[in-house]
């Protein structure tokens, strides 16, 4: 990924992600990196960021989205995605065993 802006290495959460950019008038797919972190002394929030291959996208210029987290704000993420992992799980395990 030319001009990077998150650094990646072993400890990037996901390097490697399905990702879309999305406007009133565009979607660019393209793959990307999301990292989940915190500071390494006194933390006091969690970031959350993407970062799309920018050599794949037209309409929009190299960036990097993030959020920050309050504790309790992260906890709410973990909940949500655990628990729309499950359905997902659930699905794929549905389906297995309509074959």
């Amino acid at each position: 990924m030319p001009n990077r802006l998150l650094k990646v290495n072993a400890y990037t959460t996901l390097d490697l992600v399905d990702a879309a950019a999305r406007g009133h008038d565009f979607e660019d797919e393209a793959v990307a990196v999301l990292n989940v972190t915190s500071p390494r002394e006194n933390p006091d929030h969690v970031k959350f960021q993407l970062e799309l291959d920018n050599s794949h996208l037209e309409s929009v210029p190299p960036h990097a989205d993030e959020v920050t987290l309050s504790a309790e704000e992260a906890r709410t993420v973990a909940d949500a995605l655990n628990s729309h992992a499950a359905k997902v799980e659930a699905a794929e395990a549905d389906g297995d065993d309509a074959e």
